[in-house]
């Protein structure tokens, strides 16, 4: 029989004995246990991984035809042979010496009309307006006028290639130097900075993670202007290489060089991946959910 404790009248009663509180964790489920975690690379390398796969296995069965589109190992044994040729090497070459002439130029047409009409009234009123008009040209159909303008040599393809580049940086480096936190650029008024050091310390490194954005969308748009460029008038260049093989059905060609389009294009846009890390440090930002 347990034993009952009596309290004296008007007393409180004693505090229970402290207990030791042990956690022990949730046991998962089968469905949900946690298994080896995929590197992330291995998951970014599964979707074009298996879009070679299915193109290997649609063509060794013969559901895609060789007429069609050509093998992988086709297109991988046409570039052994112009790699060894040197046809591949030097076609590289001169299509990146066009891509780079033509941002080099795009991109300070850009900047200097950025600067002009995201940091001056009179420049948006001049500037912007006109720029949203002629952004609505499509900018492939000026080769014919580019072509009377410059004639048939390597000025209209670099320049087709500046045109395409300008617009994606200029709103872009513009949307964010009007983007910049007004409260912010009052604090720095308060603290005594003038035009200039408002404009180096505040204003333009608040433009300058939409800057690389528009840098990243640049890139892209120089190598898909090349493609139309170096099919006018071109005597080498990657665009040269699939002008003559679309001549032949050369499709193992045409998709080699297509290829060489899209790896040139993401290694710009890794360098650009790994300039923006260097440069936006200081700024947190959302890396995304899960694992």
């Amino acid at each position: 029989m347990p034993v009952q404790e009596h309290t004296a009248p008007g007393t409180a009663p004693p505090e229970p004995s402290p207990r030791t509180l042990t956690i022990r964790p949730a046991r998962q489920s089968a469905g949900g246990r946690s298994g080896p975690r995929v590197p992330r690379w291995a998951r970014r390398a599964s979707g074009p991984v298996g879009v070679l796969l299915a193109w290997y296995l649609a063509s060794t069965t013969g559901v895609l035809p060789e007429n069609i589109l050509a093998s992988p190992v086709d297109v991988v044994r046409q570039a052994w042979d112009l790699t060894v040729s040197g046809e591949l090497p030097s076609a590289i070459a001169a299509s990146g010496r066009r891509a780079a002439t033509g941002f080099v130029i795009g991109a300070a047409i850009a900047l200097a009309l950025s600067l002009a009409a995201g940091l001056f009234r009179l420049g948006e009123d001049v500037i912007d307006s006109s720029m949203g008009m002629f952004r609505a040209i499509p900018w492939v159909g000026l080769i014919p006028l580019f072509i009377v303008w410059f004639g048939i040599d390597e000025t209209p393809k670099i320049a087709l290639v500046a045109l395409g580049v300008t617009y994606p940086l200029y709103f872009n480096i513009y949307g964010g130097i009007r983007s910049a936190d007004s409260q912010l650029i009052e604090a720095a008024r308060m603290l005594g900075l003038g035009r200039f050091g408002l404009i180096r310390h505040v204003i333009l490194p608040s433009a300058l993670p939409g800057a690389l954005v528009g840098l990243r969308y640049a890139l892209s748009t120089a190598w898909l202007a090349l493609v139309f460029a170096e099919q006018v008038n071109a005597s080498n260049g990657i665009g040269y290489l699939m002008s003559n093989a679309q001549q032949y059905f050369r499709t193992d060609v045409i998709v080699l060089c297509l290829a060489v389009y899209a790896v040139l294009g993401l290694l710009c846009d890794f360098v650009v991946r790994l300039l923006s890390k260097r440069l936006l440090t200081w700024r947190a930002s959302f890396d995304g959910d899960g694992a």
